[in-house]
């Protein structure tokens, strides 16, 4: 029977706002809140992290708008309902579902904003069947596009006013790639190889030739040759794909100097095998010495935040960098590690304990502030409880013992209206506007904090109500349990 449906049923093209875009368990709690009367129940979800990648310090949220366009048009269609009811799902859900519309309100952080472990991100406040069928877009759509968009802005840090292009596509994991190049140019890429993304979203988009390209001529210059003609007003040239010091860059200079005599000028070189460091500095000295200062240097292969810091601080002129699978793949660190927990239902604060005092949430409905020092410069983060006007001190989440006097800092609320009732009430920024603010935020956060190796830890704090609402909660439901 799955053989024939699927035959009858499946579409040319993919249904990005379907509500089957989640987890098996979502549908199944959520059928189980809808035959037990308690479809009317109110949630309240949190989203946040609890570790940082890459070993840093931050991270850039990303993911935000194609979250909320993806929730505004949530539903399921005819063929979606007919496949679920081959699962085994209920009539009387079914019937549910085919009109259902996601109606939630969402505050968030500013997509861009800098943010740290813990703190929550984002808050979803609707009926407990719809906010509870989010939790996988939610978790797929902003750990992803936060862990390529830190990624990024750890490589604009490392590669400073130095341009960066994205062209990680051909390793990205399947269609993720369309959204990690989006996250990609709001962590800070300049431009993106991906065709697709620039298209969707608005992007700049780049791109030189394959070694094919060259191979398929009978020589090396003759494909420089025919490239330049092509492509005179953009023409990069590949010259590693034989002997880079001894014939590519020979080639691509008598190339350049036929361009020059038809007034057109060789854009750059690329160099992606071998050791860059020492190439684009012989390379560089061979461009010089032909009285072809103007022709940047482009390198790619294997590169990351790490590799591109080295070869800056080895002095290698290289004015362009290509970064593709140790980006777009997000490495060493294979996932954001969000969540989305509930924190509070029918208007009671809730709670998850555990062993690991780490993963104990915090109850309620919170916001976060943003403490600000003389300089403009971010010092920490206070989560507090929605009502609480002011707090003189924020402890440690984990060891209480240890807290931070904070009333003479400024107060900035970061936490913001996104959606109110299943309709997006923020403006619509392009990547490039996010871009933008990421570059300012971290701008503000200190130098300490954006260290590659043992970065300094960002303060995060809890009230003191938070703080004691959390604590006796924890122990009723300990005592609770003993009395079993």
């Amino acid at each position: 029977m799955r053989n024939k449906f699927s035959e009858t049923r499946k579409k040319e093209t993919l249904n990005t706002y379907s509500g089957l875009y989640t987890d098996m368990y979502e549908l199944t709690m959520a059928q189980g809140y809808f035959l037990t009367g308690r479809k009317n129940e109110t949630a309240v979800f949190d989203y946040f992290f609890r570790k940082n990648p890459f070993e840093g310090a931050f991270v850039v949220f990303a993911g935000l708008r194609d979250l909320l366009e993806v929730l505004e048009g949530l539903s399921f269609d005819t063929d979606e309902i007919d496949y679920l009811r081959l699962q085994g799902f209920k009539d009387e859900f079914l019937e549910y579902l085919k009109d259902f519309k996601f109606s939630a309100t969402i505050y968030s952080v500013e997509e861009g904003e800098i943010v740290f472990p813990y703190a929550p991100v984002l808050r979803v406040e609707g009926s407990i069947i719809e906010t509870q069928l989010i939790e996988t877009l939610v978790l797929n759509y902003l750990n992803f596009e936060s862990l390529i968009a830190t990624k990024a802005a750890r490589i604009r840090l490392a590669a400073g006013d130095r341009m960066f292009v994205e062209f990680g596509l051909r390793r990205a994991q399947g269609l993720g790639g369309i959204h990690a190049s989006r996250a990609a140019f709001i962590g800070g890429a300049d431009a993106t190889s991906n065709v697709y993304s620039g298209y969707k979203f608005n992007l700049k988009i780049s791109g030189t030739q394959a070694h094919s390209w060259i191979q398929s001529f009978e020589d090396e210059l003759t494909a420089f040759r025919k490239f330049a003609e092509l492509y005179p007003d953009n023409c990069i040239l590949l010259a590693d794909t034989y002997d880079t010091l001894n014939s590519g860059i020979p080639n691509a200079i008598a190339v350049a100097k036929e361009m020059e005599k038809k007034g057109q000028r060789l854009k750059g070189i690329r160099l992606d095998s071998g050791d860059l460091s020492y190439l684009s500095k012989k390379a560089r000295h061979m461009l010089n010495e032909s009285g072809l200062e103007y022709v940047k240097i482009v390198a790619s292969n294997q590169l990351d935040e790490y590799v591109i810091k080295s070869l800056i601080n080895q002095g290698a002129p290289i004015d362009i960098f290509g970064v593709g699978t140790r980006l777009i793949t997000g490495m060493p660190t294979a996932a954001l590690d969000g969540v989305y927990k509930l924190c509070m239902c029918n208007n009671i604060a809730r709670l998850k304990i555990s062993e690991n005092v780490k993963k104990i949430i915090f109850p309620g409905i919170k916001k976060v502030v943003r403490l600000i020092d003389k300089e403009g410069k971010f010092v920490g983060d206070g989560i507090l409880l929605e009502e609480e006007q002011e707090t003189e001190r924020i402890f440690h989440p984990h060891q209480p013992e240890k807290s931070t006097f904070i009333a003479e800092y400024k107060k900035e609320s970061i936490f913001h209206k996104a959606m109110d009732k299943g309709k997006i009430c923020i403006l619509k920024k392009s990547p490039e506007q996010i871009s933008q603010f990421v570059k300012e935020r971290l701008a503000k956060l200190p130098d300490e904090h954006k260290r590659f190796k043992n970065p300094h830890i960002y303060k995060v704090g809890i009230s003191e109500k938070l703080m004691k609402m959390r604590n006796e909660m924890v122990n009723n439901l300990r005592t609770k349990k003993q009395t079993k």
